[in-house]
């Protein structure tokens, strides 16, 4: 229970001295309230203020009940990310048991490691976050700048740069981590029929007619190492790839995405200088008989 000072103060006529009385008094409904009384000489109405009750004590305490709940925490990690996500786990007991809450609900993130072709060669780590990062089986074929998408539960690993001998070169090599759950291995698909491609962005597509799934291959780089504004719908159970339509600007290292509404997006990348534009591939506009990449303001 919180106490507050009663000040009462009692004049006794100009020039005379003045009498202080401090009192304790127990507010129980007010915590932090004040209230001051003055009473001049002789006896006369008695002016009584008293302040809005501040509520910062009560603030205080719902903050601190708040903060003490895992599910409060995994709703912040919800919209955090999950890089912010693992970050709230040091923040205290909670947070960290309402993160972990919240990164044991993801379907898991693989990473398929690629820094560049060092002196020892090309890499082939593959790392896969749950609560923690985790090892997971290496690639077949050790390689950079490739394209990477989920494809049915799995993980397709397409093309890029290899090393054979003391030769960087491109490569049409495809693989896919089976079963992802269960930790699983690499194992080889065929390779491209399209050629050695690098730096391209792959998405997967909706379908119900492969074995293995398919893939949209978006812009990259050939052998001669020219940027490329082509798009291909590569079939991973064959390694069959079927022209589609061309991007508008060729792109190397572009990154795309299919939007909610089912239209595909493609932006950034590299052509001659690091591109900021972005285009759009949707069902053909009113009048139109084909679908088109359209650039976007």
């Amino acid at each position: 229970m919180a106490f507050e000072r009663f000040f009462l103060s009692l004049g006794y006529g100009a020039g005379k001295a003045t009498t202080e009385r401090q009192e304790s008094v127990a507010f129980p409904n007010y915590p932090l309230t004040t209230v001051t009384t003055t009473v001049p000489y002789p006896h006369q109405h008695i002016p009584t203020i008293m302040t809005s009750p501040p509520t910062h004590v009560h603030t205080s305490w719902h903050v601190e009940h708040a903060t003490s709940l895992p599910e409060i925490w995994a709703r912040i990690a919800l919209f955090s990310g999950p890089v912010g996500a693992w970050r709230l786990t040091g923040v205290c007991r909670a947070a960290r048991e309402g993160a972990k809450e919240h990164l044991r609900s993801l379907p898991g993130l693989v990473v398929v490691y690629s820094k560049g072709v060092t002196a020892t060669g090309t890499v082939s780590e593959v790392w896969r976050l749950d609560v923690v990062w985790k090892s997971m089986p290496a690639l077949v074929t050790a390689r950079v700048a490739h394209g990477c998408c989920a494809v049915r539960g799995s993980v397709a690993v397409i093309a890029g740069r290899v090393l054979v001998g003391n030769e960087v070169t491109t490569t049409t090599s495809v693989e896919v981590l089976v079963p992802l759950r269960e930790g699983g291995t690499f194992v080889s698909l065929p390779p491209l029929s399209y050629g050695g491609i690098y730096g391209t962005a792959a998405i997967t597509v909706e379908e119900n007619d492969s074995t293995a799934g398919q893939v949209l291959l978006l812009g990259g780089s050939d052998s001669s190492h020219q940027s490329l504004s082509t798009v291909q719908l590569g079939d991973l159970a064959t390694g069959e790839c079927t022209p589609q339509l061309h991007l508008l600007r060729s792109r190397v290292y572009p990154v795309a995405a299919r939007l909610p509404d089912g239209r595909v997006g493609c932006t950034g990348g590299i052509r001659g200088g690091v591109s900021s534009s972005a285009e759009i591939w949707g069902p053909p506009e009113q009048g139109a008989q084909d679908a088109a990449w359209t650039c976007t303001p």
